[in-house]
This record gives structure tokens, C-alpha cells and sequence, in this order.
């Protein structure tokens, strides 16, 4: 299977920063957002993340060229007929998903492999609901996507051989380490890392500490780059609200139930960073 074009569905954070390591490994690039304004932001975002880089001399001059040559927008699903490789980083929503892959079907050719993003739903579930499961994969990245080294790749059981070397493969052309993982929710790393953050906003709900000083013990003693609290404003406190009823819907475990703080913080709209308000208080653009 060669990769030659790559689609992405989602301009957000996700999105953005996988499109930009795919423009920036020389593929054939079109990102899909549901309006203009959302499309316009998300392209911003990732001309000043580039622009940046080449700044501070961790991208080539011609980076910015190579971006605006390869890099393309839209925002309908027509221009996914061409594409190889569909990767999809929408909300973490198992309706929204399903939805998206149908229509996808209407669209992209036979041979296209098509992958979520997803860090929490189950491949073989989200591969089910698709017409073509032996081409369906999960390729999990990390944020800020490109600083980020690792993805998870997760076969679905309908998952091809061909297919998940082929997704393998991308990976590394990319920049990034594929590992394997099995399709549990929450793959390899949330696994562990959603429990961290929880038991965080436990013992700060419980008055074990300040913010700061939960945040700094674990950076100090722990040789964390970003204390727990720190982390999740940066995740998004929605997005692991999300995830962590995902994970203690399929495993039922106390230690993967949501908090009840960070519940009022998501139904208050604090979410964190893109807010500009969870735990700590942030700069809006």
C-alpha cells in the first residue's frame, strides 16, 4: 500500500499539528473543518507553529513554502477521493465518528485506509462500524504533535497485516515511533497517565495541597516536565472528563472514575488552556 495523500478530519490541536508533520514529510495534505472560521483558525495555528520553528532554527528555511505547496484546506469531504490515507481526529464522540465514516464511504476510494485518532474508544467497535475493517486502524499521537515522538498503533480484530504494517510505516516516514497496543481502552499510555491526573485533582479537591504545590512536588520530585494539574489544563479538562468515562464505562474501576470537580469545572466551561481558565488562568488570544 503506498501512501501518497494524506486526509485529515479535524483542524483543532490534533488535527492541526498532524497535518503539519504530514505537509512537512512531503505528503499531499487536505484538512477538513465544519465551517470557515474553524478551518481559518486551525490553518493559522499551524502557519505560526511553522513560521515559529523556522524562527528558532528547528525548521529549514523552506519550510513555510513546503507547508502553503502541500497543505491544503476544505471544508466538505469532496476532496478526500484522492486521498490514500484518512486520519480522523474529530470529538472524542462515538455517534460523531460513526456519522463521519459513513459519510467518508460515500467518498474515498476502495483501497484508502482509514484511522482514528481516537485515545479512548475501541478500534474494533469504530472499525465495525465502517465498510472496510480489514483497512481500518487506530493511530494514536500525542500533543503538541509535532514535539511528540510516539503514536500507539492499535489493530482492530478486523485489522489486515497490510494494513497495519502499511500504518506503521507512515508513521515513521512522519518522524514518529509507532509502538503497538492492544485495543483496551485507553491503548498504552492513558492507561496510566488519566489515573495520574485524576488522583491530582482528588488530592486537591481533598485539600492535600495548592495547586502549586501539587504541580511542583511532582515536577521536583518526580522529574516531570509539568506538574499533573498543569497537564490536564493543557489536555483540555473536557477531553479528560471524556476519556475517563470512556475508560470506567468499559472497565468499571473507581480509579478511572471522573472527579466530582473536575465535572462542575467541564459544566462551567473552564476547560483549560483553550478556554483560558482550569486550574490556573491563562492568556486568550
Amino acid at each position: 500500500m503506498t501512501i501518497r495523500s494524506v486526509g485529515i478530519v479535524g483542524c483543532g490541536l490534533m488535527g492541526g499539528g498532524i497535518a503539519q508533520v504530514c505537509a512537512l514529510a512531503d505528503y499531499t495534505t487536505l484538512v477538513r473543518e465544519v465551517s470557515d472560521t474553524a478551518l481559518e483558525r486551525g490553518l493559522s495555528r499551524i502557519y505560526n507553529q511553522v513560521e515559529q520553528s523556522v524562527a528558532k532554527g528547528k525548521l529549514s528555511g523552506d519550510a513555510l513554502d513546503r507547508m502553503h505547496s502541500r497543505l491544503t484546506g476544505t471544508t466538505t469531504l469532496e476532496g478526500f477521493d484522492t486521498s490514500d490515507l484518512v486520519i480522523e481526529a474529530i470529538v472524542e464522540n462515538l455517534a460523531d465518528k460513526v456519522q463521519l465514516y459513513a459519510d467518508l464511504e460515500l467518498v474515498v476510494p476502495t483501497h484508502t485506509i482509514l484511522v482514528s485518532n481516537t485515545s479512548s474508544l475501541g478500534i474494533t467497535q469504530l472499525a465495525a462500524a465502517t465498510g472496510r475493517p480489514d483497512r481500518f486502524a487506530g493511530l494514536h499521537f500525542f500533543n503538541p504533535v509535532p514535539a511528540m515522538k510516539l503514536v500507539e498503533v492499535i489493530r482492530a480484530l478486523s485489522t489486515s497485516d497490510e494494513t497495519a504494517d502499511a500504518v506503521c510505516a507512515f508513521a515513521r516516514t512522519v518522524g514518529k515511533e509507532p509502538v503497538d497496543a492492544a485495543d483496551r481502552s485507553g491503548f498504552i499510555v492513558n492507561r496510566l497517565s488519566i489515573p495520574y491526573l485524576l488522583d491530582a485533582i482528588r488530592e486537591y479537591e481533598a485539600g492535600f495541597g495548592t495547586r502549586e504545590a501539587i504541580d511542583t512536588a511532582m515536577k521536583l520530585g518526580c522529574g516531570h516536565p509539568m506538574g499533573p494539574l498543569t497537564l490536564a489544563d493543557f489536555i483540555g479538562l473536557d477531553t479528560t472528563y471524556y476519556i475517563a468515562n470512556i475508560m470506567f464505562e468499559e472497565f468499571r474501576e473507581p480509579r478511572f472514575a471522573p472527579p466530582p470537580l473536575l465535572r462542575r469545572m467541564v459544566l462551567a466551561g473552564t476547560l483549560g488552556r483553550k478556554t483560558g481558565r482550569g486550574f490556573y488562568e491563562y492568556p486568550t488570544a
